[in-house]
Parts: structure tokens; sequence; C-alpha cells
């Protein structure tokens, strides 16, 4: 590797580290914290699971010593940050893929290894091993969920295998696939839908029955268009290829 590419991956990760602290306190409560596991993917996708790693765990430190956040700035971002680039690698580059690396690690590991962290050395009383796993899994879902829409955008326009070549060892060519496509416009709708539960749960603390039906309504409505755009170009290409 030459030197001028080792510059700009230190910067670039310092960059990722940087960002990373400063919009984590964005939709954050104990436990969740979205915009974490949108810089692990990003990070995954773009270096590897290394430097998914050390970034994750730069971030953390740095949060925990200036921000007062508990272990769980490390325990629900290192196990993610790693299992989603040695997924997305193990795939040949799957951006799907590296998303559910990133559920799989802080939803499920990452939240089941909070409960023993956080009784034991912060001595939080109250907890079982499956007490983080809901709000764990709800960030992984929001962060990943933004995380896949913007690689994909990334994908689509070629700048994301160039991305990589500059960053890394190894590039990844993704196709505007209409699965794909259909599962990006699909994560809009979990996105929605996981925002206004947040916020009238957890921020507005309302209880107002309207607000879970505009959620479901919401996610309902992207799944249908996500729907309606698999099934039109699916049967579009069928036509093209008997033509």
């Amino acid at each position: 590797m030459n030197h001028s590419k080792k510059v700009f991956r230190m910067v670039f990760l310092a960059m990722m580290v940087a960002i990373g602290v400063v919009i984590s306190p964005i939709l954050r409560v104990e436990g969740m914290c979205p915009t974490a596991h949108l810089i692990n993917i990003v990070c995954a996708v773009l270096m590897g699971p290394w430097y998914a790693l050390l970034c994750a765990t730069l971030i953390g430190i740095i949060r925990m010593s200036m921000m007062g956040i508990p272990p769980l700035a490390l325990t629900g971002a290192v196990f993610g940050a790693f299992l989603s680039g040695v997924l997305y690698r193990a795939s040949k580059g799957k951006l799907i893929c590296a998303v559910i690396g990133e559920v799989l690690g802080t939803g499920i590991i990452g939240a089941i290894v909070s409960y023993p962290v956080m009784t034991f050395l912060v001595h939080k009383e109250g907890l079982t091993w499956l007490f983080y796993v809901p709000s764990f899994l709800c960030g992984t879902l929001i962060g990943g969920s933004v995380a896949f829409v913007f690689l994909r955008q990334l994908a689509r326009a070629g700048v994301l295998p160039r991305f990589q070549r500059m960053l890394s060892d190894q590039s990844f060519e993704e196709g505007s696939s209409v699965l794909s496509n259909a599962a990006a416009i699909a994560a809009l709708g979990v996105i929605g839908y996981l925002l206004i539960k947040i916020l009238t749960g957890m921020v507005f603390r309302t209880a107002d029955p309207l607000w879970n039906w505009a959620a479901w309504g919401v996610i309902a409505l992207f799944l249908i268009a996500a729907l309606v755009y698999f099934l039109v170009h699916r049967s579009g290409k069928r036509v093209e290829v008997h033509e």
C-alpha cells in the first residue's frame, strides 16, 4: 500500500470517528443509538471489519470519557461493526448482509453481553439477559435502514466501488437489481415507522392511538410501494427478455 493511500485511510477513519461522536446524540436513549449503527455499517462496507471495529471502539471510548455514556457505548457497537464487515465480505459485497451483520452483532450479541457488563461493572439493578435486546434491535433497524438506503444510492451511482478501492484492498460491484431497490423502498417504511414510534413513545410520550395507526400506515404505504415497484419492474424485465 502506498503512502498516500495510508494517509487517506487514516484521515477518513478520523473523519468517521468525529462524525460518529457528533451525531451520536440524535434519537439516542439508553440502550439505543441509531446513528452508531449507521456509522458502523458505512465504515464496514467502505473499509472492512477491522477498521469498522477500530472506528466503533474509538467512538465508544470518546463517548464514555467525554459524554458520560455507560459501557453500552462499546457493547452496543463493537460486535455489530465487526460482524457487519465480516458478513459483507463473506457475501461478496451484498449490502443487506452488512445490515444483517449489524443487527445480529449488536441487536443480539451486544445486547446479551451488555447485561453482565451493566450488572457487575455499573451495578445497575433489575436487568435480565434480554433486557437490552428490544432497544438494541430497534436502534440497529433504524440505523441499518438509513445506511442501506445511503449505500444503495452510492452503489447505483457507481461511486461505492471507487471509494472502496481508495480505502481498502477489496472492492465489490453491486448492480442496481430490482429486488435490492425494492428493499431500499421498504427500508424507508421501516425508518418512518420506527421514527414515529420513538418520537411518540419516548420523546413526546403521547398515548394517542392515532399515532399508532399513522406509524403502521407509513410502513404499509412503503411496503406496498416496494411490492408494486418489484412487480412492475420484474414484469418489464421479463417482457424485454421475451422480445
